[in-house]
């Protein structure tokens, strides 16, 4: 995990003491209202958490900060809100090839062969890494009972589309290919992401499911799989909790600059033909600017055929699987992740 300097450590904490505060304290303390928005109401140490980010100035989405810092603010900001770290029997960093990097943790107790998860980070493609989902790939090894291999896939807009997509589908077929050394069952592999990781889970269940081994299950954390931007809570939450439209837009702009890719399903997973893919587990958030392209995907994957269970955690904002260390309301949507990993897994 990256170094915390001393004064980002010393905000958490505080932040994380006032958070226990009674939440009709929180509320007071963040505008004296409850926000409410499209049906749904805001959890109330988010609200509080998101008010204090504010006055701070701090987030990803200030389009005056160097793309060099927004990256390392990431990973810091999600280091300081995530669980405590469980102890695990092993964390190594391997090769899968010269452009593709993993970190493969796995928890004590569980057997030879094991259940794997390949997991892929958010960050919009352009931010995120090993070290910003490091806490959550750690947390989700140990709860979830499994081996689990993060992706260093690479970013844009070094590495416009479709580098990403290409690296995360490498890095499945790679732990599949390598089951046996790994110590993993190849028919117990799933495939997971958050936000642009669920973009990329998405397009690995596409690219393999005529593998011999495809995921047995995908699961899909807020994901955003519509480049063409076309859904409504876009503009409903288009700013005010953590994730904005104009940041979103600059993310795009990153990845996929040419608007002839935006409807590619390798892009944009909402335009593919999804028969015959991988059973999903697809969680949104109802203050999300993604939440109705998530819903809209799993949707789409049950009029085709597929297997799926989904819910929208109507109190949570975007990025809740970064903060289940602080925000109490995020930890239903974790052990709703870790139960169906474990179902999928039996």
């Amino acid at each position: 995990m990256p170094h915390v300097p001393f004064h980002l450590r010393a905000q958490a904490h505080a932040a994380r003491a006032l958070l226990k505060l009674p939440r009709p304290v929180l509320v007071r303390l963040s505008g004296g209202r409850s926000v409410e928005r499209d049906g749904c109401v805001l959890d109330e140490q988010l609200q509080f958490m998101l008010s204090m980010a504010e006055r701070l100035g701090r987030g990803i989405s200030d389009p005056t900060l160097p793309l060099a810092e927004r990256r390392r603010g990431m990973d810091l900001d999600a280091v300081v809100f995530a669980p405590t770290p469980p102890p695990l029997a092993e964390v190594r960093d391997e090769r899968v090839s010269e452009r593709v990097r993993v970190r493969i943790y796995r928890p004590h107790g569980v057997p030879r062969p094991a259940p794997a998860l390949v997991y892929l980070h958010g960050g919009g493609f352009v931010l995120g890494g090993l070290e910003s989902h490091d806490p959550v790939c750690r947390a989700l090894a140990h709860d979830a009972g499994c081996v689990v291999v993060s992706v260093d896939y690479r970013l844009a807009p070094e590495h416009p589309y479709p580098a990403a997509a290409d690296d995360a589908t490498e890095a499945f077929r790679w732990v599949v290919a390598e089951a046996a050394r790994l110590g993993v069952d190849p028919a117990r592999v799933a495939v997971g992401g958050d936000s642009a990781g669920g973009n990329l889970a998405a397009v690995v269940a596409l690219d393999t499911r005529d593998d011999e081994h495809p995921p047995c299950i995908q699961a899909l954390i807020y994901p955003a799989v519509d480049q063409t931007m076309s859904f409504p809570s876009l503009k409903i939450m288009e700013r005010g909790f953590l994730l904005d439209l104009a940041t979103i837009q600059w993310f795009r702009a990153q990845y996929a600059p040419d608007p002839a890719d935006w409807t590619k399903p390798r892009a944009s997973p909402w335009f593919a033909d999804v028969k015959s893919v991988a059973p999903a587990l697809v969680q949104t958030a109802g203050f999300d600017p993604l939440r109705d392209e998530g819903e809209g995907y799993a949707t789409k994957l049950r009029d085709g055929g597929v297997a799926v269970t989904a819910r929208r955690y109507r109190s949570m904002v975007h990025g809740y699987i970064s903060i289940t260390g602080s925000i109490v309301g995020a930890r239903e949507p974790w052990d709703d992740l870790v139960a169906g990993l474990r179902r999928a897994f039996r």
